[in-house]
């Protein structure tokens, strides 16, 4: 299989996939969900991580033409920044739950008008975050094919609970079933443009892909950091602890099992 159709595989598996999968776990009973959905936050968190401090990193400063750690490093301080700045345009929040504060600053989801906002800029936002996610993609398999793997299931791995509390919120928001599952469709569809526009403009510039991974691993630090932990501390007792540190840990020893296995 040719490179190419590696990049489109996985990044339809981090984008359309994911809205399946997270369609299928909406059809679950509530309760179930409810129950069921910190423990996929926490395995999502430690996919995150573990992909960027034992995938990317160690290839972003392995990288041709890398001869400064500093610059490196560097990338990753300013993609964190990068993406608290959009996160304060509200163009990067998660959503995890049927309610996103983040979709409806000051708004209340009864009124309609605000609740199609909401909407819109939970779409606008998801369009924007899989483009993004298509070309660290598509950085990946171009830097190395067993990277792009453990890249491409530390996307997946975070994107299904988000679709999940995108579908949510769009639902209160007014919007039908069908209309809510069609515009995540195309939403996740950014991802593969993102993949082919990685693929095609980032294969001629070899020298650029240590940067690109360096970003993708501030994406994976700020995601797990910033929106996906504190969400976890809401649960304060011992037994919630112990099941979030054991989930996370295993989403650390599967990207690193994969990773090992695949080399």
């Amino acid at each position: 299989m040719t490179l190419l159709a590696w990049i489109m595989l996985f990044s339809l598996l981090g984008g359309v996939l994911s809205v399946l999968a997270a369609s299928v776990v909406l059809a679950l009973p509530e309760a179930f969900r409810v129950r069921a959905m910190p423990h996929f936050v926490s395995f999502a968190v430690g996919a995150l991580l573990g992909a960027a401090f034992l995938g990317l990193l160690p290839h972003a400063l392995a990288g041709p033409g890398v001869n400064d750690f500093h610059t490196i490093t560097l990338a990753v301080l300013l993609g964190l920044l990068g993406f608290f700045v959009l996160e304060k345009m509200v163009l990067w929040r998660h959503c995890h739950a049927d309610h996103c504060e983040a979709h409806t600053p000051g708004h209340d989801h009864g009124d309609a008008h605000n609740g199609r906002a909401a909407g819109t800029l939970i779409l606008i936002g998801d369009g924007i975050h899989n483009f993004v996610d298509g070309v660290l993609i598509a950085a990946a398999f171009l830097t190395d094919l067993h990277l792009g793997i453990v890249t491409s299931l530390a996307v997946a791995a975070h994107e299904i609970p988000q679709e999940v509390g995108d579908f949510a919120v769009l639902l209160h928001s007014g919007f039908s079933r069908a209309k809510a599952f069609l515009y995540n469709i195309l939403a996740s569809m950014t991802t593969v443009i993102g993949a082919l526009l990685g693929y095609f403009s980032l294969s001629s510039i070899e020298a650029v892909l240590p940067y690109v991974l360096a970003v993708a691993a501030a994406s994976f630090i700020y995601i797990a950091v910033a929106d996906l932990i504190p969400g976890l501390h809401k649960r304060l007792q011992p037994a919630a602890t112990v099941q979030q540190a054991t989930l996370i840990t295993a989403g650390v020893v599967v990207i690193y099992a994969v990773h090992s296995t695949l080399h």
